[in-house]
């Protein structure tokens, strides 16, 4: 079975190398590689060119003239792509030699749409990036065990919410029915409007233990990025009011209080995201990237308005199905904080 995967690439010339270079060692699969750069200015398109191109991998670039954002790049890659599997890999993420080949064997059963990886931080493969995803009722969602000692607490095969994106693989046949990235996320939180979209369409997900790959966490915006709060808070928003079932949607306010006052009471102690935020300017950084976020997302609420009434053609689970699943793979807030 053919696998095609798709690396989206903007000005990451040495970590896209790295990542190329991962894919060379990959054991027992088939599969072609599409990169689509996003504009890169350093050299990336011709460095994959020169290096890497036939017979050293069965590579294809797609060059766009500027940043048309995650959605949109792997959308094209997508479009493009000629196997039944399709293969999503961050370019600052490296794959170990089983990745492809164990990720393909989730799909031997019809309903599994989706298939996550073990995500490993690059610079402490001991600490787990992301084993699958968990949400929180007011649509923040963030990798299962994220920033835990890898025990051996991840090395099940089972049942996820949904694949980061990062790492993840897709039945093309699920794609072309349910519809792929929703490009006006343009990036972060659209890996999960795609995995719950997918899962109230039916589908299942498999989180898949030996399917490791490292990555570079932050490597795109920064940790310390505003933009990176704006979207990911934005996305929260266009997220719920896009797929949340009613019942939950009305609470969305409740729980997002809720999570900020845990944010504050770990700020206080110097802990948590906030930390990558320091002092007072760190704070009013935080605060007005919110804001942005918010008011960025109410802008495009009638547009998801519209989508949501789009969603029945495709539904099987009921609202209360949905809102069952958000809380069985909901994160503690204490863990969110």
């Amino acid at each position: 079975m053919l696998i095609s995967v798709i690396i989206v690439n903007w000005n990451r010339c040495d970590l896209l190398r790295a990542c190329l270079r991962s894919l060379e060692g990959q054991q027992r699969a088939e599969f072609e590689i599409i990169l689509v750069d996003n504009g890169s200015m350093d050299g990336s398109v011709e460095m994959a060119r020169t290096e890497f191109a036939a017979p050293r991998l069965p590579l294809r670039v797609i060059c766009n003239a500027e940043n048309r954002g995650y959605c949109a790049a792997n959308n094209q890659g997508i479009a493009a792509a000629r196997g039944e599997l399709i293969a999503l890999l961050n370019n600052d993420a490296e794959a170990e030699p089983g990745w492809l080949a164990a990720l393909a064997r989730a799909f031997g059963q019809p309903a599994v749409g989706m298939a996550a990886s073990k995500i490993l931080v690059y610079e402490d493969p001991q600490r787990i990036d992301k084993a699958g995803h968990l949400i929180y009722p007011d649509g923040q969602n963030r990798g299962r065990g994220s920033g835990a000692r890898d025990q051996g607490q991840f090395d099940c095969l089972e049942e996820a919410l949904w694949p980061d994106g990062c790492a993840a693989m897709y039945r093309k046949s699920m794609l072309q029915q349910i519809g792929a990235f929703d490009e006006d996320f343009f990036a972060y939180g659209d890996d999960a409007e795609l995995g719950l979209r997918a899962r109230i369409a039916g589908w299942r997900c498999l989180y898949v233990p030996e399917a490791v790959v490292r990555h570079h966490r932050g490597a795109t915006l920064g940790l310390q990025s505003a933009r990176r709060l704006e979207l990911i808070e934005r996305n929260r928003v266009l997220l719920a009011a896009k797929l949340f079932p009613w019942s939950l949607l009305w609470l969305n306010g409740a729980y997002y209080l809720a999570r900020l006052a845990a944010g504050l009471w770990y700020a206080r102690k110097g802990t948590g995201d906030t930390a990558h935020f320091p002092g007072l300017r760190g704070k009013l950084t935080i605060v007005r990237a919110l804001a942005a976020g918010d008011l960025e997302a109410l802008r495009l609420l009638p547009r998801m308005l519209r989508k949501r009434r789009d969603l029945e053609r495709i539904r099987k689970l009921s609202p209360a199905e949905v809102r069952r699943l958000i809380f069985q793979y909901r994160i503690p807030l204490r863990e969110l904080a």
